[in-house]
Parts: C-alpha cells; structure tokens; sequence
C-alpha cells in the first residue's frame, strides 16, 4: 500500500511539479522574478494543485477540508521552507545553475512532504471507538444483570 501511494503520490507530484517548473521558467525568462523567488511562486502553484489531486487520487481522504487542508499548508509551507533553503544555497553558495538546484530541491522536498501528508495531514480520522473498547463494553453488558427484568 505504501508503494502504491508514493508511486500515485509521485505522478500527482510530477503535475504539480509541471506547474511549479513552468511558473519559474516562466518569471526567470521574463525577468519578472530573480530565481529564489520564482521558485517560490512556482512551489506554492504546485502545493495548491498537489492538494486537490492527493486529497481525492493518492489518499483518498476522509478528513474534512477544514482539518486536512490547514495540516497540508503546514506541510506544504515546510517544503517551501526547504525548498528555498536548497535552491538558495545551490544558487548562492554552490553556483549551480538554478535548475540543477531546484531538481535536488524537488527530490528532497518530495520525500519529505510523502511521509508528513500520509501519517499525519491525510491519515485515516481515528474511529470512535476503537475494536478493543467495543469488544470490553460488550463483555460488560453481558456479565452485568440486566436491570429491566425484575426477578
């Protein structure tokens, strides 16, 4: 089941990250954006298309978006953070050329959000009660007299 989800997780990533790419190619080229903060914009594009696919393709959520949508920002926001941490340093510090830095950034960012969305923004709502409890209140209600019936 894991490798499923990474392998669905992985294509929704590759449309997000279309868009992500796209979006920076686009700003850089057109002098609009200096790298770093292309690649931002890019990343928070993808996050937004990255959401919706994995909220109904990858995990198939039973969450409410009320919960899983603010957990996913979080997630999404820390992947931006490292995301623009990797870039900028490849860009800055490093000297790559800024694609070169953000395919590192991508792989990494990519490994990271997988595990934090599946145990954690898209994992299954806990049940209410759990087999155990059942399986107790049941044993209960049947060793205590039943108080209805009068003896």
């Amino acid at each position: 089941m894991v490798y499923r989800q990474f392998i669905k997780f992985a294509a929704v990533g590759a449309v997000g990250t279309t868009a992500h790419y796209a979006l920076l190619i686009a700003l850089v080229s057109t002098q609009i954006a200096q790298p770093v903060w292309a690649s931002t914009a890019g990343f928070a594009l993808g996050a937004l298309v990255n959401y919706v696919l994995n909220y109904r393709f990858t995990f198939a959520s039973d969450r409410a978006h009320m919960q899983a949508l603010p957990r996913f920002l979080i997630v999404a926001t820390s992947g931006a953070v490292l995301n623009y941490a990797l870039v900028h340093a490849g860009v800055s510090a490093w000297h790559w050329h800024y694609l070169l830095a953000q395919v590192l950034a991508t792989a990494l960012v990519l490994l990271w959000t997988f595990t934090v969305n599946r145990l954690w923004t898209f994992a299954p709502r806990a049940r209410v009660e759990s087999s155990l409890f059942v399986d107790r209140a049941l044993a209960r209600r049947q060793r205590e007299p039943d108080s209805n019936v009068s003896e």
